[in-house]
């Protein structure tokens, strides 16, 4: 049986039946992603209640001890299944991260009732314009890198004009963010951030003053929901369209690699990689 330094052929072809489980299970280093996560817990709990540390000082904290062996396993996908599986399989982890922020936003303003303008996550910082525009354009150039490196079917195309939607909303809210700041700099307001404005969709948003005569003004969710619940349908949109897009790619890109060793399972990515179709196809 051919074996290699990132482990044995019998290890690498253990059957999945989705092709996202075989590229997300960490395999070899199971014990030492639980032992990181164990210590990062940890010291989250440690820092929270005894050094008063913030809800989202602490979260950081898991996020930045779970980054090492993150690494060390997106390495090691790298070596089994080349680069651009690796590349999915961080997608996949980066914004089912992103979307439990989303969840418990959600939770905190209909759940304990909290105040939309309170309901801010586990990373409360990162919910700004600026950082939701520049989320927003990075998910969508990765979405675009995994299509030129071969991930072309028919669920790509539902999911790359949600995407580019997503991101335009965005766009606009950090452009109407940047004209709002700016005028009250005019006035001299210095203590007013502009945050949680409205945008396209929503209540109160550009659909609503502008889409006259039109059936869009007509339908509730549209032109009426919150911007928390319009995001979080943004982004439960994302993934359930992503997830199946993948899927489809990874049974090419992973699924084909079971029981070969770890050279041929980067040589026969390579091979899909240079031999990608050119025209939709599952």
């Amino acid at each position: 049986m051919a074996t290699s330094s990132t482990g044995s052929a019998a290890d690498l072809g253990r059957p999945y039946r989705l092709p996202i489980v075989a590229l997300l299970h960490p395999r070899r280093l199971t014990g030492f992603v639980l032992i990181a996560l164990v210590i990062s817990v940890v010291a989250a709990r440690y820092t929270y209640r005894s050094l008063q540390w913030q809800l989202w000082e602490a979260t950081l904290l898991v996020i930045v001890l779970m980054l090492i062996p993150g690494i060390v396993k997106w390495r090691d996908d790298a070596r089994r299944y080349g680069a651009t599986a690796a590349a999915a399989g961080a997608v996949v982890v980066i914004q089912g991260l992103h979307t439990i922020e989303h969840l418990v936003q959600w939770y905190q303003n209909h759940v304990l009732d909290w105040q939309a303008r309170l309901s801010t996550g586990l990373l409360s910082p990162a919910n700004a314009e600026w950082v939701h525009f520049t989320w927003n354009w990075l998910v969508l150039l990765a979405m675009l890198f995994l299509v030129g490196r071969g991930m072309r079917n028919w669920w790509v195309v539902p999911l790359l004009i949600w995407t580019t939607a997503h991101t335009l909303e965005h766009t606009y809210l950090f452009v109407r963010h940047l004209q709002v700041v700016a005028g009250l700099r005019e006035l001299h307001v210095d203590h007013l951030t502009a945050q949680g404005l409205p945008g396209i969709v929503g209540h109160d948003g550009w659909i609503t003053h502008n889409a006259h005569g039109t059936i869009l003004r007509h339908i509730p969710f549209i032109s009426t929901a919150s911007r928390l619940d319009i995001h979080a349908t943004w982004n439960a949109g994302e993934v359930l369209l992503m997830l199946p897009a993948l899927h489809v790619f990874l049974r090419r890109a992973v699924a084909p690699f079971n029981g070969k060793s770890a050279t041929a399972l980067v040589a026969r990515q390579a091979e899909l990689d240079l031999a990608a179709p050119a025209v939709l196809g599952v």
